[in-house]
């Protein structure tokens, strides 16, 4: 098949862009024709394979961010409407597609969310009031707020595949779409990436390079630090220390290494006001996070909104426990307290540090970590892209 797939950025940073550029890779090995409708994409990295079958087309975009997302649509529309394709699978929000995946997820959910996480968090009536309607006039919220209704409104649109149950049902909610139009396939990755042989050789050396002895480490990986919860898992970090200066918590030394892009300015205030300032690495952006699975011992990603994290997957699959909130995706594959921790609240750092303190014992999360492995044994991105197939069938 000639199969066209729409995406903004097809680099190798972002969820949702690695995703997608390991689904293009099985659909590759498949024997399938892959055209690419990108504005961006990061030429000589894994991701631009020279394989003839493998066909990039530039779309153009111009001005701020909301006006790059439009003319993205808008030019989209045309370029897809030239070319000759079987099927077009759409990962942002457009204007002409056959199948569209929210793995974005709903924007007018997250707008809900963010408001919520602000009422708890801003002290100020006056101050969330004026962010609101800040909020309410940002250019970019009204675009994409624009395109969402449009496209789960269109007539052209087969289907649309949620990658959570939860996702789902907040599509059904917002825009009435017919529960038959709509489907969930969880995310998928490449576990043979994910070597616990080498994360035991390498394991030592990779915590040398971040500075850590014998200290429990926690790990962060995500960009954009305020939807995913940063500043609650920072707060959350400032209790634990203080628990451990008294009682039986006293050698629970704890460390924070965040991976991902992100204003790290705002946050280092944070973490010096929490008193952890020196406990908390920053690496910024990273093609692959792989050695920093390997180098910590539990994974923390309080997100106060997510349709399904791909590195709680990593993380599994790295062998590690994991800490998430339940509005996250990926928390449907989790069982709290066997395999990680599901947090309700993840604007409560008390909250959250309540559910750290249990796998800060070497026993116990050793135990959760070989859980969470052998619980993401059946989430690859092979049996995603099966999924999907057969899915194409169907509605051909």
């Amino acid at each position: 098949m000639n199969i066209g797939l729409i995406r903004m950025k097809y680099t190798p940073y972002g969820g949702a862009e690695v995703f997608v550029s390991r689904f293009v890779g099985e659909l590759l090995k498949r024997g399938h024709t892959c055209h690419i409708f990108a504005n961006k994409w990061d030429i000589g990295s894994r991701l631009t394979t020279h394989d003839s079958r493998l066909i990039f087309h530039k779309i153009k975009t111009f001005g701020p961010s909301f006006l790059r997302v439009l003319s993205f649509a808008i030019n989209s529309y045309f370029a897809v409407r030239k070319a000759s394709l079987d099927i077009i699978l759409s990962f942002d929000r457009t204007l002409y597609q056959d199948i569209y995946r929210a793995g974005d997820g709903c924007h007018r959910e997250w707008l809900i969310q963010r408001s919520k996480s602000e009422v708890r968090s801003q002290k100020s009536e006056v101050r969330r009031i004026i962010k609101k309607i800040i909020t309410s006039l940002n250019p970019l919220h009204l675009t994409l707020l624009y395109l969402e209704k449009r496209l789960f409104k269109s007539k052209r649109l087969k289907l649309v595949i949620a990658n959570s149950k939860r996702g789902k049902d907040e599509i059904i909610r917002h825009y009435k779409l017919p529960e038959e139009k709509i489907c969930v396939i969880y995310n998928g990755i490449d576990l043979k990436q994910f070597n616990l042989d080498e994360k035991g050789k390498m394991r030592a050396v990779y915590r040398e390079r971040l500075g850590i002895k014998s200290e429990t480490t926690l790990l962060f990986v995500g960009s954009g630090f305020e939807r995913k919860g940063l500043r609650f898992l920072i707060e959350a970090l400032g209790i634990l220390k203080k628990e451990s200066r008294v009682g039986s918590a006293r050698q629970k030394i704890v460390k924070l290494v965040v991976v991902g892009k992100g204003k790290t300015e705002k946050y280092r205030e944070i973490a010096d006001r929490c008193g952890v300032g020196t406990d908390i690495t920053f690496v910024g952006p990273v093609k692959d996070a792989q050695s920093y699975y390997y180098a910590a011992d539990i994974f923390v990603l309080p997100s106060i909104y997510e349709p399904f994290s791909n590195a709680c997957l990593e993380a599994m699959a790295s062998g590690l426990p994991v800490i998430t909130s339940r509005i996250n995706g990926a928390s449907e594959i989790l069982t709290d307290e066997k395999d990680g921790m599901i947090v309700d609240d993840p604007t409560n750092p008390k909250e959250l540090a309540f559910k750290i303190k249990p796998l800060l014992g070497e026993e116990t999360r050793l135990a959760a970590g070989k859980m969470a492995q052998m619980a993401v044994e059946g989430y690859t991105i092979e049996k995603n892209v099966e999924k999907f197939l057969k899915l194409i069938e169907e509605i051909q």
